[in-house]
């Protein structure tokens, strides 16, 4: 895969820093300029465009992109990033368990500052899946790292939370 250099990737920091200062096609139009500096099925171009699509409401276009972007060999953070955002994406066009299985085989695959991003994406999956108690504690237990005091009774509570209570 061809490198990026340090001027693309500021530029697309730049990019994606001006979110919100435009509007749903002109931040898609740009992205896609950008992208198309970047030689022809470029795995970094396809996530970039991916991610665009998805975070202006269009994530039916953004699936195949992601995709491509796994397929195509997207390492580092944003491969980790790829496969949050296709798993949040798969799940909010209705298909829950092929991101939660997604999730759980890149919780399985790796760890790193992104845990928690996986976790509570896969707790999200989870409530669309009826699986609720279990959702809850995952993101409770991801959350305990995260408390100034108290880390380890809420682990040991969100652990007892994914086992249901025994029949009396």
């Amino acid at each position: 895969m061809t490198t990026i250099t340090a001027d693309w990737d500021q530029r697309c920091a730049a990019l994606w820093a001006a979110f919100e200062d435009c509007d749903a096609a002109e931040f898609r139009s740009r992205m896609t300029k950008l992208a198309d500096e970047l030689p022809e099925g470029h795995a970094v171009a396809a996530f970039e465009l991916a991610s665009a699509y998805d975070a202006t409401d269009l994530g039916e276009q953004a699936v195949p992109l992601y995709r491509q972007a796994l397929e195509g060999g997207l390492d580092g953070d944003r491969r980790r990033q790829a496969v949050i955002q296709l798993a949040s994406t798969l799940r909010t066009l209705g298909h829950p368990q092929a991101g939660a299985d997604m999730l759980l085989a890149e919780r399985a695959k790796t760890s790193d500052h992104l845990d928690d991003a996986v976790t509570a994406f896969l707790a999200l999956s989870l409530v669309d899946l009826g699986r609720e108690r279990e959702a809850a504690a995952l993101a409770l237990g991801a959350l305990s790292r995260h408390l100034p005091c108290y880390n380890t009774s809420l682990a040991r509570y969100a652990a007892a939370a994914a086992d249901p209570a025994p029949d009396d």
